[in-house]
């Protein structure tokens, strides 16, 4: 059994009778929707044309929302209607990212994740949805798509039937007939300076002036939803915070395989800066949540298949071994026990320093596999992430431990080596992020999104601080190479964080401006 609907747009005369059937069903906040009706306007008066959409959760066979939602709470039922339970949402978002559609929102009365469920509820009873009861022109279908006899199978079997981002192959299980491409695709219609009865949200409106319509039909959306970004300056700070914390304690480990003596840096400081990037990304994930309290769910009714639930678990890991090179380190340092060659405690911290190698390459990289489980958002399906992940790390780390060497002192091998990682590793980094911007794109989406980068609002940024900070930071780190000059390597150290924080800045923001509906 797969539950689907079938939208005929030939019929649709975009009443809004659905959308108003599906809010009054399910008590639906002012100003948010589960179902609605998007305009489309091609050509020029009195040559022109009006297209209509309904738009809404697809409940796809292959639903990623439900794989990336870390407790369980989007689930696919038996009958392939993808529901949701709103007393396991804890509100992260991330089933809005994984969502290729935006029919996600999270409801402004209860805090957690909101869709269309196919009124579940109904079906149980053996109604039909409530939109689908409304509908004056029987524009909306539903039943079960395997059950050849059906009427929405016969109806989608006999007729020419489009999906919405087909490319993404998710197997949606909402099929239009007679739907005009630029009503699906949402590229091919920016939003339009003014909607017919209102204006579109600022975000919408402001990626759309960077968005060229089509020359010929000149399609724009002049009635749509607003659909803000799920995730900000919180997740831009993560990605940096354990990017700082995995790549110090890293190349303290680098250090004690190559026999470089780091000294405090490496014994105390190191670990010290990887628990408290451990600590600072834990906090900004759970201060992102619209459900804080509800955190520890993640733990306690998890999803395993979500990278959001093993990169907690990578993180709990990676605290604990910062924690025990910590401890170990103090007492070292102390003279509580012996740390010179041939100890017992050198030899633990050798042991640390492998598990932290293994430990810190999983806390800088885990997030490529979350963000590749973000379907919604091409532009972060790169291959290249998760390296570039481990180039940023080191880039950072290095900075971190160079600033702290310039207060603690540290010989010249030392210096040499955070100033060699920190210029190899930036300099990977920069060439990363132009392969990644300025190579080819798998889709029209992640096109966008990296014009928006480097050639609409955040470009700016992006080539002056995003790029520009990042070479001068290699440069400057250069003159340390030798190991003289401790205060170049300090001020590349410093450098480097910022131009690291501008460009996740527009890593983050760019990747969720693109339209989905």
């Amino acid at each position: 059994m797969r539950y689907g609907f079938a939208i005929d747009q030939r019929t649709c005369i975009g009443c809004h009778a659905c959308t108003v059937a599906c809010k009054t069903e399910h008590d639906i906040p002012v100003g948010q929707f589960r179902t609605w009706v998007k305009y489309v306007d091609q050509g020029t008066f009195p040559s022109s044309t009006r297209d209509f959409g309904v738009m809404r959760c697809n409940h796809c066979t292959d639903a990623p929302c439900v794989t990336i939602c870390p407790t369980k709470a989007l689930f696919t039922r038996a009958d392939g209607i993808v529901d949701f339970d709103s007393d396991r949402c804890i509100g992260c978002k991330s089933c809005m990212q994984g969502c290729p559609y935006d029919a996600i929102y999270i409801d402004e009365d209860t805090h957690t994740a909101a869709k269309c469920n196919f009124c579940a509820h109904r079906v149980d009873e053996g109604l039909e949805p409530a939109c689908v009861v409304v509908c004056p022109t029987h524009s909306i279908w539903v039943g079960d798509l395997d059950d050849p006899a059906s009427g929405i199978a016969r109806l989608v079997a006999e007729n020419p039937v489009s999906v919405r981002a087909p490319e993404q192959g998710t197997g949606p299980n909402v099929f239009y007939l007679g739907a005009d491409r630029a009503v699906l695709d949402p590229l091919a219609a920016p939003a339009a300076g003014g909607y017919l009865s209102s204006r579109p949200d600022p975000h919408r409106a402001g990626v759309a002036a960077h968005l060229t319509p089509d020359p010929v039909t000149a399609a724009r959306t002049t009635l749509d939803t607003a659909h803000p970004r799920p995730w900000g300056w919180r997740v831009t700070t993560y990605l940096w915070a354990k990017g700082v914390g995995a790549g110090a304690l890293m190349l303290a480990a680098l250090a004690q395989f190559l026999g470089v003596d780091l000294g405090t840096v490496g014994t105390v400081i190191a670990p010290a800066l990887g628990l408290a990037g451990t600590m600072i990304t834990g906090a900004l994930l759970v201060w992102d949540l619209k459900r804080p309290e509800r955190f520890l769910y993640i733990f306690l009714r998890p999803n395993p298949a979500s990278w959001l639930v093993r990169g907690g678990v990578v993180l709990t890991v990676f605290a604990a071994l910062s924690t025990a090179w910590l401890v170990l380190g103090i007492l070292i340092e102390s003279g509580s026990v012996p740390g010179g060659p041939g100890s017992a405690a050198t030899a633990v911290l050798r042991v640390l320093a492998a598990l932290a190698v293994a430990g810190g390459v999983l806390t800088a990289g885990y997030t490529a596999f979350l963000f590749g489980q973000a379907e919604g958002r091409d532009l972060w399906q790169s291959p290249l992430l998760f390296w570039h992940l481990q180039a940023q790390a080191f880039m950072v780390g290095a900075g971190a431990l160079a600033v702290t060497a310039g207060v603690t002192g540290l010989p010249e091998d030392g210096v040499a080596l955070l100033a060699r990682v920190l210029v190899v590793a930036t300099t990977v980094h920069v060439l990363m992020l132009l392969l990644e911007f300025g190579g080819r794109h798998t889709s029209a989406h992640a096109t966008a999104a990296a014009h928006l980068a480097t050639h609409g609002p955040y470009a700016r940024l992006f080539w002056s601080a995003g790029v520009g900070l990042a070479v001068v930071a290699a440069a400057v780190a250069a003159v340390s190479w030798s190991g003289a000059h401790p205060a170049a390597a300090v001020a590349a150290g410093l450098a480097v964080q910022i131009a690291l924080l501008c460009y996740e800045s527009v890593f983050v923001r760019a990747g969720q401006d693109v339209p989905l509906s």
